[in-house]
């Protein structure tokens, strides 16, 4: 794991290199962050590094026959963010790149889902429905993650959490000959993330690209599945949890779309990580911010697991009110969107409460209220102009009075003249 993590740390340079020659950039536009073109499709330093050592490394064990098959499946998906990365196709074309890669997961490398045990209901045999159910499983991850790379090293910090949490889980929960396999696979995908993350941390000198973002949403989908051939509500719910933060941003996002009108594939500047930065965090505090909300799903995943079954619900369930009025304080879906807050707002503000359930009420009180409303401001304006017009020209009659009115000189008495004598 050690040697994967300097294989990828010494290749993520050269891939810099390549990046610029064959035209995996990010130029910068109104979406993106950057504000110089940017080397993309990062995410093939840490695919070679884990392929390398998955196929070349513990050979006591034999690994590469388990692994081999994933990463196959797994180039596909690489060589399909690295197209994307060069040239931008559409999204049905990258759609149709995971497709393939989950098709040879399921028929190939046998990962799938065959039966869910759910509370109180009992196990449920999927039959036909398990290769749709795997295919929903790994495009939903796959996207999720693709989806929360928007800001300097913050899928690749999310993925180390949530890959770190199912590793010890998966050390810890799963039966010992799938969790020695499957505890391997996962920490030396850690170790190559890891390798390439000093180069891709606010300021990034390289970004994940598609290339990345892709792949290490196809890996967790897949990981998270080698427990769930035989799935219960715990072993579903955990990966959800984990992978909490870009399972809601897509969630949230495709709500926002669909009230909005819009596709669920347009882009928009509205995602988690846009939020934050417009309520005034910084670039770094964001995905610091966004960091923490990882490990709080993540601590959530591992009580789950030593939760009894009604303890477990009730988590849940908090969690999920918990998650809703976050959303609503940032305003992800809209600020006019918060349903949960207004039904707070209607169980603890008293005259909200009256006018929403009286309105009539509200009406006949404005209606007998006594007219002290103020002159409007026109009204006031022009009573001022007419004052101050009205004053000039008294004051000019005045003046003009005083100077018409004649000089009366009193001629004197004569009691005057006889004392003047």
């Amino acid at each position: 794991m050690f040697i994967t993590m300097i294989l990828a740390l010494v290749l993520t340079p050269l891939v810099k290199m390549l990046a610029f020659k064959i035209g995996a950039v990010d130029n910068p536009n109104a979406r993106r962050i950057n504000t110089k073109p940017m080397p993309s499709a990062g995410g093939l330093a840490i695919f070679i590094a884990f392929a390398i050592s998955m196929l070349f490394g513990f050979p006591e064990i034999k690994l590469y026959e388990v692994t081999g098959p994933i990463i196959l499946g797994a180039a596909i998906v690489v060589a399909t963010g690295l197209i994307d990365d060069i040239w931008e196709i559409k999204p049905w074309q990258k759609t149709l790149g995971i497709v393939l890669a989950a098709l040879e997961a399921y028929f190939i490398a046998g990962i799938q889902m065959d039966s869910i045990s759910i509370p109180f209901i009992g196990k449920w045999e999927l039959g036909w429905l398990s290769l749709p159910i795997t295919l929903i499983w790994i495009l939903a991850l796959t996207n999720a993650v693709n989806l929360i790379d928007g800001l300097d090293g913050l899928a690749a910090g999310v993925s180390i959490i949530g890959l770190t949490t199912i590793g010890i889980i998966s050390f810890f929960f799963l039966l010992p000959d799938a969790s020695l396999v499957t505890t391997i696979i996962i920490f030396t995908l850690v170790a190559a993330i890891m390798g390439f993350f000093p180069y891709n941390f606010y300021p990034a000198t390289i970004y994940l690209g598609d290339t990345g973002a892709l792949f290490l949403g196809y890996m967790i989908s897949i990981i998270s599945m080698t427990g769930l051939k035989n799935a219960t509500f715990i072993s579903i719910m955990t990966p959800m949890l984990i992978l909490g933060v870009p399972i809601t941003d897509t969630v949230y996002a495709m709500i926002r779309r669909k009230f909005n009108n819009q596709k669920i594939s347009s882009a928009d500047k509205m995602h988690l990580h846009h939020r934050l930065l417009s309520l005034g965090f910084t670039h770094r505090g964001a995905v610091l911010t966004i960091y923490a909300l990882a490990l709080v799903f993540s601590f959530i995943a591992l009580l789950m697991n030593y939760a009894s079954t009604p303890a477990m619900i009730l988590l849940i369930i908090c969690t999920v009110i918990g998650l809703e009025l976050f959303i609503e304080l940032i305003g992800l879906v809209g600020e006019n969107r918060q349903p949960l807050m207004t039904v707070l707002k209607f169980l603890g503000n008293r005259s909200y409460r009256q006018n929403i359930l009286h309105p009539d009420k509200k009406d006949a009180k404005e209606e007998t209220k006594p007219d002290t409303t103020p002159p409007s401001a026109q009204e006031a304006d022009t009573d001022k102009k007419t004052v101050a017009n009205e004053a000039p020209a008294q004051k000019k009659t005045q003046i003009t009075a005083e100077e018409d009115q004649p000089t009366i000189t009193d001629a004197p008495s004569e009691d005057q003249e006889k004392n003047k004598k």
